[in-house]
């Protein structure tokens, strides 16, 4: 595990109200060589028991722009 990246990134969401959603990576997933299971290593664990798994996006830890909640629009941003 050591030399392979991660297959998904886990982030916990919490919801502010008016404000976008704030995202905090929190672990990562690591498929096994069998491709049948995931090992997940996490550094913390949420308060709601609630973790998002997504595919990283090029070294960045930040979610997609379409999965933050823009408030002021009262719509996903595109």
């Amino acid at each position: 595990m050591a030399n392979q990246q991660p297959t998904y990134q886990a982030y916990t969401v919490s919801k502010r109200e008016g404000q976008d959603d704030f995202w905090l990576c929190i672990g990562a997933a690591f498929e096994h060589q069998d491709r049948k299971g995931l090992n997940v290593v996490l550094q913390a664990l949420p308060i709601d028991g609630k973790i998002v798994l997504r595919p990283p996006r090029d070294g960045q830890e930040d979610p997609p722009p379409q999965q933050r909640r823009d408030n002021s629009r009262g719509r996903r941003d595109r």
